[in-house]
């Protein structure tokens, strides 16, 4: 009987080391996951970002990126830990997921209160034929892009001392084929817009549907995008 109860508590402790095994790999990939995104958000969307006075959607890419190498480090961490038997890397393991558990609770609260103060924490679309033109980033804060965009765009588009904010909102209004952040009015205010150097333009050349050199000069809802 004492040899047959030792083979069971035997084949029971291995089931139960891959099933450790398992849960840590998931882990693992999803603290990958997490930090590709990081990744992607600051080398495809630094623009997008850029356009924001705000240093929050840098911050955040950059966080995600932390916390997936964190994740990554712990899911290696807890597969050590199971097949090694070591109570050290145990206890490290099982500090460390109690550690990012904590951090979900917070997050998970934080969340929910910047709901309520009309944060929206997903990746934004740009909804054309509802004539809806946003920033797209990992995380948008769609009060800040109303009351910021504007002023952003009309004070430093084409200005020499702001030439990636120029290129990120030609590379915006291409992209999502829209012109100003609220209507093609917007670019009335555009410093560069009253000055000579704008030859005539009414808006940039990138809110026309064609893009052609001096095509800003008109404005009609035929030649450039979202006009109201």
């Amino acid at each position: 009987m004492g040899v047959y109860e030792e083979k069971k508590e035997t084949c029971g402790t291995i089931c139960l080391k891959y099933v450790l095994f398992a849960f840590n790999f998931l882990f693992w990939l999803a603290g990958g996951v997490v930090m590709a995104v990081g990744v992607w958000t600051l080398l495809e969307k630094s623009d997008y970002i850029s356009l924001l006075s705000s240093k929050t959607y840098a911050a955040s890419a950059y966080i995600l990126v932390l916390a997936g190498a964190i994740v990554m480090v712990t899911g290696v961490l807890g597969c050590c830990a199971t097949f090694k038997e070591q109570r050290k890397l145990l206890r490290v393991y099982f500090v460390l997921l109690l550690c990012i558990f904590l951090l979900e609770i917070l997050a998970g609260v934080l969340a929910y209160i910047y709901y309520q103060q009309d944060f929206c924490v997903a990746m934004s679309l740009a909804v054309s034929e509802y004539n809806v033109c946003v920033c797209v980033c990992v995380w948008q804060l769609n009060q800040e892009l109303k009351q910021n965009l504007r002023e952003t765009m009309t004070q430093k588009y084409q200005q020499s001392t702001h030439e990636h904010i120029t290129s990120a909102v030609d590379k915006l209004q291409e992209e999502f084929k829209c012109c100003g952040s609220n209507s093609s009015s917007d670019w009335a205010e555009s410093v560069w817009i009253r000055s000579r150097e704008a030859e005539g333009r009414v808006v940039p050349d990138s809110c026309c549907k064609s893009l052609t050199t001096l095509c800003g000069r008109r404005d009609h809802p035929s030649n450039i995008y979202k006009v109201e």
